[in-house]
């Protein structure tokens, strides 16, 4: 069930949208063609489309998997290879951001981008592995510090 809202207005996301032309604003497509930057685009994808691999029967995002990282988390979570997937798999949205030079994202900035990663993850993770049940969470409870919003997946068993 898709959560993402195609629907959604792109000036109250991107204010700056509003302020172009003289103020009567500009059209998504048109401010990328004039602010966009093709390396950020192909970093993105990776974020949006990242690879995953098999390890163990468990499915982690990336090329390989740190086998001592993850025999310290099997251990710790006594064995449960979901909970493993759940804390290796997991990715806080505001951390994909610089907070050195820009502006920080809004809770409703935050609330897009994860909407929209966990449906093109479940869509990629089904397509890589179909025929496993795969959830792709992403928690949208009110929190008090925006770095607490996470997305992250796991197989149920």
């Amino acid at each position: 069930m898709a959560t993402f809202d195609k629907n959604v207005d792109f000036t109250e996301l991107i204010p700056e949208l509003k302020d172009w032309n003289g103020g009567k604003g500009i059209d998504i497509e048109s401010w990328i063609g004039c602010e966009g930057d093709h390396k950020h685009l192909i970093g993105y994808a990776q974020l949006l489309w990242p690879n995953f691999v098999e390890y163990d029967g468990c499915i982690f995002m990336g090329d390989e998997v740190d086998e001592e990282n993850y025999r310290a988390f099997l251990k710790r979570t006594k064995g449960d290879k979901t909970r493993v997937e759940a804390v290796m798999n997991h990715e806080h949205i505001l951390d994909l951001f610089s907070r050195s030079h820009h502006e920080a994202p809004t809770r409703d900035v935050i609330l897009y981008i994860g909407r929209l990663m966990k449906d093109v993850w479940q869509t990629k993770l089904n397509a890589d592995f179909p025929g496993r049940r795969i959830t792709v969470k992403f928690l949208e409870e009110n929190v008090e510090d925006l770095v607490d919003y996470q997305i992250t997946f796991y197989q149920e068993r």
